[in-house]
């Protein structure tokens, strides 16, 4: 069975010392890179997601009420959006970004970067995605081209953009397991019912 490591939303913003930080979340970019070094043949592909805000509307507010607005975060071309230094970009074959234009949380809403924008140990900013006559590729999209049937998830947050990515994968048909100690959530009550309602409806908890 064809497997992918699906990296979501490991990004500064979302670390110590971003905009919209999660404790821990440092500790997830590097803990992240150990596990792929020490399990670099479990993994037939490695892709990563990126909130990449343009102009997301009401996703964006002064008076956020953390449930459907936040402050201003992971903007496109900026520092907060980009991967955090303890990652290790190094092995990712693909990159999709989502939330340009609206709120977006599951990695299956968003679009293929240009592969000369995808990390390979040098950090490189765009803003908005190139006009193209091609069709925008999505994350099924590639993943479906590439034979993938069986998803790892893991990175931030639990209780928001990795859930919504996990309950995607399964409506679309993947087998999907969570790495829970290479993630961590917003809210400690809402992550342990997360982690329930994810397991409920058929996530592998990968403890």
């Amino acid at each position: 069975m064809t497997r992918a490591l699906i990296l979501v939303d490991v990004q500064n913003d979302f670390c110590e010392g971003g905009s919209l930080a999660v404790d821990g979340g440092a500790a997830v970019a590097a803990d992240l890179s150990d596990h792929m070094d020490a399990h670099a043949g479990t993994y037939d592909y490695v892709v990563a997601t990126q909130d990449w805000h343009i102009d997301p509307g009401p996703h964006f507010s002064d008076a956020p009420d953390y449930i459907d607005s936040w402050p201003v975060h992971c903007v496109a071309g900026t520092k907060g959006a980009e991967f955090h230094p303890d990652l290790d970009t190094e092995g990712i074959d693909a990159v999709f970004r989502k939330g340009q234009y609206e709120a977006a949380y599951s990695g299956f809403e968003g679009v293929k970067a240009p592969d000369d924008e995808v990390p390979s140990g040098e950090r490189k900013l765009a803003g908005a995605l190139p006009e193209t006559d091609e069709p925008l590729l999505t994350l099924d999209d590639w993943l479906r081209e590439h034979e993938v049937e069986e998803v790892v998830l893991a990175g931030l947050a639990t209780d928001h953009c990795v859930r919504a990515t996990a309950l995607d994968a399964l409506q679309a048909g993947y087998s999907v397991s969570l790495l829970t100690a290479l993630t961590r959530g917003v809210d400690g009550e809402r992550t342990a019912d997360t982690l329930d309602e994810l397991e409920a409806a058929g996530v592998e908890l990968l403890r």
